[in-house]
Formats: C-alpha cells, sequence, structure tokens
C-alpha cells in the first residue's frame, strides 16, 4: 500500500471519501433537477473500449396535422423523426505535491477527510468551468436553424432604462424561452452583483444550515420566485464598457433536465507517488476524472477538436455545437430545453 507522509493511502477508500464530501454547487444542480443520469450516455462510454465521443438517437415528438373523420377522407400515416445527438467524455487531471503534507494541511484533524474535502472542492470548480464553458459555447451557436434558441433563450436588459434586473426579469426571461414550459425551469446562477441587486428589493430570501453545533448560518444559496439562487462570482462579466462604469453580468437560469450528467471514470482516479529524493522527500497526489456534461436538445459536433477530450476554449467554441437534428435540416422544438441567460447591468 501506498504511503503519503508516512500515512496509508488506500486509492479506494481516498475516491469514497471525496464522494462523500458535500459538494455544494454540483449537490444544488442535482438537487434541482438541472443534472440527470442518462444511461445510454453511460453505456455508450463503459462499453466501448477507449470512446471518447459517441452520437446518439433522439428521439421525436409525435406530430402531424389530424385528419377529418368523415367517411370520406382517407386517413393517411406519418412517422415520428429520429434525431442524432453527439455527446463527448472531458477529461481533467492535476497533481500536488507537498513535503510535510500532513502536517500542514491535516494540522493533526483526520488525514482522509482533510485531503478529501480539498479534493472535492477543487474539482467542483473544474466541473462548474466545465458547465460555463458549455454554456458559452452554446449561446455562441451560429446558423439559422440555431437562431431559434439563441435568440429565444437570450433576454438582454441592458438596453432598458436603468438595465438591471427587476421583479419580472426572470419570469419573461423563462417565458420567452420556454413559453408555457417554463415551469420546468428551477435554478438560476448569478454574479454576486446582480444578487445585491435583488437583495436590495427584497426579492432573495436565503436558505439557512444549522452546523453540528446548533449555530444556525445563511447559505450562499437563495430562492427568487420559487428557484434555487445559486450566488458565484465566476459568472460571466463583460467588461469590454468598463471604462464608462457599465459592467454586463449574464445570469444562467437552468430546468429540470438541462444536462445529463455521468460520471464516465477513469482507470486510476486517485494515486500515490514517493520521490525519497527530492528537498529530501516528497509525495505527490495524482487525481483523474472523465465526466460527460451533454445539455438537453443540443449537440456537440466535434468540429474543432484538437484531442481526445475537449479544452475548455473548445467548449466555448459556437462551431463544436448545434441544435439536435435529424440530419435534413429538421431540429428539436427550441422550446423543449430548458437552458436561457439573461444579460443585464447588475
Amino acid at each position: 500500500m501506498a504511503k503519503f507522509e508516512s500515512k496509508s493511502f488506500n486509492p479506494q477508500a481516498f475516491g469514497a471519501y471525496v464522494e462523500r464530501i458535500p459538494q455544494l454547487k454540483k449537490n444544488e444542480l442535482i438537487k434541482s433537477g438541472a443534472l440527470k443520469g442518462n444511461t445510454e450516455i453511460r453505456n455508450a462510454f463503459s462499453s466501448q473500449t477507449g470512446t471518447a465521443y459517441a452520437v446518439l438517437p433522439m428521439y421525436g415528438l409525435l406530430d402531424g396535422d389530424v385528419l377529418n373523420y368523415d367517411g370520406q377522407t382517407d386517413i393517411t400515416a406519418t412517422s415520428t423523426t429520429t434525431y442524432e445527438r453527439g455527446v463527448v467524455v472531458i477529461g481533467r487531471a492535476k497533481a500536488w505535491t507537498e513535503g510535510d503534507f500532513a502536517v500542514d494541511i491535516t494540522g493533526g484533524v483526520d488525514f482522509m477527510d482533510n485531503v478529501a474535502s480539498q479534493v472535492a472542492e477543487y474539482f467542483d470548480g473544474v466541473d462548474q468551468s466545465t458547465l460555463l464553458a458549455i454554456l458559452e459555447g452554446i449561446f455562441a451557436m451560429t446558423g439559422k436553424t440555431n437562431e431559434a434558441f439563441t435568440k429565444n433563450h437570450t433576454l438582454d436588459i441592458t438596453e432598458t432604462e436603468e438595465g438591471v434586473m427587476g421583479p419580472a426579469s426572470l419570469n419573461t426571461a423563462i417565458q420567452q424561452a420556454g413559453g408555457d414550459n417554463k415551469s420546468k425551469f428551477t435554478m438560476v446562477i448569478m454574479h454576486s452583483a446582480v444578487a445585491t441587486n435583488l437583495e436590495n428589493l427584497n426579492l432573495l430570501e436565503y436558505l439557512k444550515q444549522t452546523d453540528a453545533q446548533g449555530i444556525q448560518r445563511e447559505l450562499g444559496i437563495a430562492t427568487w420566485n420559487g428557484r434555487i439562487v445559486i450566488i458565484d462570482d465566476d459568472m460571466p462579466v463583460d467588461d469590454t464598457e468598463a471604462e464608462s462604469g457599465t459592467l454586463k453580468y449574464t445570469t444562467y437560469v437552468l430546468g429540470q433536465g438541462a444536462f445529463d450528467y455521468e460520471n464516465i471514470g477513469a482507470k486510476v482516479p486517485y494515486e500515490m507517488s514517493r520521490d525519497p529524493r527530492t528537498h529530501g522527500g516528497q509525495d505527490t497526489l495524482y487525481a483523474r476524472q472523465r465526466k460527460c456534461y451533454a445539455p438537453y436538445g443540443i449537440s456537440y459536433t466535434k468540429k474543432s477538436q484538437a484531442t481526445l477530450s475537449p479544452t475548455d476554449d473548445e467548449l466555448k467554441d459556437g462551431q463544436n455545437w448545434e441544435l439536435v437534428n435529424d440530419g435534413s435540416g429538421k431540429t428539436i422544438n427550441h422550446k423543449a430545453i430548458p437552458i436561457a441567460r439573461i444579460i443585464s447591468k447588475g
């Protein structure tokens, strides 16, 4: 068994510890229904050795005009459309080297809990960066067939009188995006500047948590019109007009099933390496992950990807995304996609 600063290191046990550590942002995404599992994706990447990209069928809904049943009109049949959806596995890795990790970081507290909590939090941030890159990419899609989504799922209020969020902003955005499906939207992720403006309007109500000592404190999570709100300054900020004092903030609104999510896994997610020579001896923890985040109704095209795993820049590239289609120009109804954004000055 490998040693980590003279402590036993079991990679399976360590991985289990990491999974048990609360990952606030991902957990809230899962609880809101924005992330949901997909067995077809898991099977595609688990049953074929070396698979990093797959095209899966996506079945269309019944459509066509109803016919008049009058004894004279022939009853003609139509068939459902089968769409194709590209999905990709996103691999990420990191390593940390410490010469005195157990003493300096754990502070004498349980080794596994302390290290795992830091690794879990780190990859929470990695996963969020992946999601933000994907969201930027799908709103950068071009071409007439994709405009129905990029136009109707964006509410830009920066040109209004004040250009800031108001009581009706969220409701207007989700109605524009989903029509009578607006109830599917369950979560809002926004910058603290936007949240502060909504707080000043008394529109946010913060959730509270009671810790093991019985102390109640507010979480960085609120609700707005019944939707969960996560406040995070990693949300996009356009500062091109900063000299005039104008910043533009992007707020994302996600709904049930906005992303199919599967943790595909790596052969060796965690391992230790001991170097007794460098700096008198040091240990390195290696971490690897392979995950799939697939936005509902949107296909990854892989038109501009250099290796088997896309970088964040490649995920942000609009040419790598398109609405799910049947190959002949017919696309999925954009109202079925529970993803929207609001651009505001605060």
